[in-house]
């Protein structure tokens, strides 16, 4: 009998670092039986690169709602999820970060009775609020998932020192080399705009900014930098994907629309989002995907976070982190701007994150441990 795996995905981050794994698994068709469920927390952002990687769920459950909360989706998405795995009866529910998707999934299996393996375990800021509220997801998954595929070797510590059994933990690397080594995005954008602020010559810096720990006076102060920043070098230009959350762009928007050299732009697509990483300076960032992303493309990263959970960028010197108060970020966006030094220090190192193979290994590790009693 085949392994009956139903994967999770409802954000954008999950499809992109899912979908290496679900092909390896889709290619061993004698292994495995596999459903691809999508709760839709994030509706348009999913869509948009569910396509890129031709990837199109079995079960849409299209569970996100206007000006939705966290409470609001996380009860939908347990409730819905538990139903289908009833339904399915599937052998491993497979999970992926630290997202209310994830979290809701695995404990939803976790009520079934149902194993959970979870991509990308162990990840840790060791601030409860920061990333909120991630960090308490991925913690949540710690103590629910039966297989931990770490990313990295400092990950895999983490999970032990919580107390989690050395045998279920494996360190694949993460699966978001293996997806940008998927890809092939070539020259041109999607977008013409991004064609024609590409062709001003000067320096580019992409900046990324939505966290909830952000909100309010945090992302004014990124905002209050940025304007600093193009006020000081004439020679840069700044390129802001503003996110869709309905707290986000009011701000940015009242405090960054008509500033000269400064492009507020909506959402990309994943492969002119990809564009704008080879093609840029170096990036301002938030996000934990990005900081991840940068890294094989060689740009240095400078996070819009007082901690991250993803510290081999630090250590590697790809990345700082900066905070949120508008005189650091400044200070140390203008050091990389006015010193090839080091900035070339920080463009030039071995990426942390993996060899893009980590798909492989957690297909193999499924395969095997599907076959043990009491998986």
């Amino acid at each position: 009998m085949r392994h009956k795996i139903v994967t999770i995905v409802g954000t954008r981050p999950e499809v992109i670092k899912m979908a290496p794994v679900i092909r390896e698994i889709e290619r061993r068709k004698e292994v495995f039986e596999h459903i691809l469920v999508a709760t839709a927390q994030h509706r348009e952002m999913l869509d948009q690169v569910l396509g890129i990687f031709g990837l199109k769920p079995d079960i849409d459950l299209g569970l996100m709602q206007p000006a939705q909360d966290l409470a609001g989706f996380a009860s939908r998405s347990l409730t819905s999820l538990a139903s289908v795995f009833l339904d399915l009866k599937p052998r491993t529910v497979l999970v992926q970060g630290d997202t209310t998707t994830m979290m809701t999934g695995a404990l939803a299996a976790f009520y079934q009775g149902v194993s959970v393996a979870h991509v990308e375990a162990g990840l840790r800021s060791f601030d409860r609020r920061q990333p909120f509220p991630e960090e308490i997801n991925r913690r949540m998954a710690g103590c629910l998932a039966d297989l931990h595929f770490a990313p990295t070797p400092r990950a895999r510590l983490n999970l032990l020192d919580e107390g989690v059994s050395e045998e279920s933990i494996f360190v694949t690397g993460n699966t978001i080399v293996d997806a940008l080594k998927s890809i092939s995005i070539g020259a041109a954008y999607d977008d013409e705009k991004l064609s024609e602020i590409a062709a001003d010559k000067r320096r580019l810096l992409l900046v990324t900014a939505h966290r909830r720990e952000n909100h309010g006076s945090a992302l004014q102060s990124i905002c209050v930098a940025l304007k600093r920043l193009v006020a000081q070098f004439t020679d840069i230009q700044i390129i802001y994907p503003v996110h869709l959350n309905p707290v986000v762009g009011p701000i940015v928007r009242e405090e960054l629309d008509q500033i000269e050299r400064i492009h507020l732009i909506n959402p990309v697509s994943y492969s002119d989002f990809l564009r704008l990483i080879r093609s840029c300076y170096l990036i301002l960032t938030d996000s934990g995907g990005v900081q991840e992303e940068a890294p094989s493309f060689g740009k240095p990263v400078l996070v819009l976070r007082e901690v991250t959970e993803r510290p081999e960028l630090i250590e590697a010197g790809a990345g700082r982190v900066v905070g949120t108060e508008a005189e650091r970020i400044v200070e140390t966006t203008a050091r990389l701007l006015m010193d090839d030094k080091e900035y070339g220090s920080m463009s030039l190192t071995e990426n942390p994150f993996g060899d893009g193979h980590a798909a492989e290994r957690i297909a193999d590790i499924l395969a095997r441990d599907g076959d043990q009693p009491g998986f």
